[in-house]
């Protein structure tokens, strides 16, 4: 059962950390292609949300290439290649015309590196390994590059309790992470039985000091994120076809709802920059939900006509950093990239755009 859920996990970058990036008359798509270990690097029009595949497109990057995390700078990004002989980070600069150029040797780190997040300063990467059952953290170098240290390298904090050769043992085994706005925590989800779990941990100069280790609502909580303001949390809970809301006070976490709307399989949500919306890519009912959030409490409420149709699968959702668009990551069928205009919570579809393999995780670069 957990293969086949990490097979299904979209993981990714927690698509905040590029919201802020310097601003540039294009913004650029870059989605992880497991299958083929591929990035596939496209010119996106922030006037129509149309995409268009660059020439150098698409790489070749780590076996099993499976999530995509864009330095807040904009200038490098990582990628999580958890195949099999793999289990490395590649780092990649980005040029300014959304171009990248692989900077090696690749950045060695415990079994099966499934999903990567950054704290919104861009200080730490933390890579979640569900092999090993840890999390690694590694410092980021962002002055000048010199002889012996490349600008945007890795260098692993060193972390005890200490399980597997380089992670923090974190007494689950990871599906989904999210930080907090402020950078001051990390939460972690698990597919435990009967129930999810959900482990809540401090973050000190990249050290984790676990705060609580909660039983979700319902099992096996894929995907996590958190609000803007980061008082709520939201969990796809794939098995259970519900998404669950929990409120934050100082890391612990409160259970607000458990919202069942007849939808199968949600692998993966996202809200929109201003925490307004909440996108949740349903992989078994082929559609994207859309849900307003109310204010003050943090629940999501469907909007009008949603869900909205997408193409087969759909196991990943980003939005641009203007919250105009959204880009899908199907797996299906037409496994590619799916465009969407985003008004108010309602979805129109742009176009799809064929990638050969199913596209698993997806960053957006302004």
């Amino acid at each position: 059962m957990l293969q086949k859920l990490l097979s299904a996990i979209l993981v990714c970058v927690s698509v905040a950390g590029c919201l802020s990036c310097g601003k540039t008359a294009s913004h650029y798509v870059y989605a992880a292609i497991p299958n083929a270990s591929q990035l596939a690097v496209f010119r996106e029009d922030p006037y129509s949300g149309i995409l268009t595949q660059l020439q150098e497109s698409p790489y070749t990057v780590g076996n099993g290439a499976r999530s995509v995390v864009i330095h807040p700078s904009g200038k490098y990004l990582y990628v999580a290649n958890p195949g099999q002989g793999e289990n490395d980070i590649s780092l990649f600069d980005i040029n300014s015309d959304g171009t990248i150029t692989e900077v090696t040797p690749r950045t060695p780190t415990d079994s099966q590196p499934l999903m990567l997040v950054m704290d919104p300063a861009g200080n730490y990467l933390y890579c979640a390994n569900a092999g090993a059952n840890t999390v690694s953290v590694y410092s980021i170098y962002t002055g000048s590059a010199t002889a012996t240290q490349q600008t945007g390298s890795l260098t692993l904090v060193k972390t005890s309790p200490v399980n597997g050769t380089s992670g923090q043992g974190i007494g689950l085994t990871p599906l989904s992470m999210a930080i907090s706005p402020s950078g001051d925590y990390l939460f972690v989800s698990g597919p435990q039985q009967p129930v999810g779990l959900i482990g809540v941990f401090r973050l000190t100069s990249g050290i984790l000091t676990q705060v609580s280790l909660t039983g979700t609502a319902d099992s096996e909580p894929i995907s996590l994120a958190v609000n803007p303001a980061g008082t709520f949390l939201y969990a796809a809970n794939f098995t259970g076809n519900s998404i669950s809301t929990y409120s934050i006070s100082s890391g612990t976490l409160t259970q607000v709802q458990v919202l069942e709307d007849n939808q199968k399989n949600p692998a993966w949500l996202t809200l929109d920059p201003t925490g307004s919306y909440l996108y949740v890519a349903n992989q078994g009912s082929n559609n994207i939900g859309t849900y307003t959030i109310t204010s003050g409490t943090g629940v999501p409420v469907p909007v009008t006509d949603s869900p909205f149709a997408s193409e087969a699968q759909p196991s990943f959702v980003a939005a641009d950093p203007n919250g105009k668009y959204l880009y899908i990551g199907n797996t299906g069928t037409s496994a590619g990239v799916q465009a969407f205009g985003a008004s108010s919570g309602s979805l129109n579809s742009i176009a799809t755009y064929s990638v050969g393999n199913g596209a698993l995780s997806i960053a957006v670069l302004q």
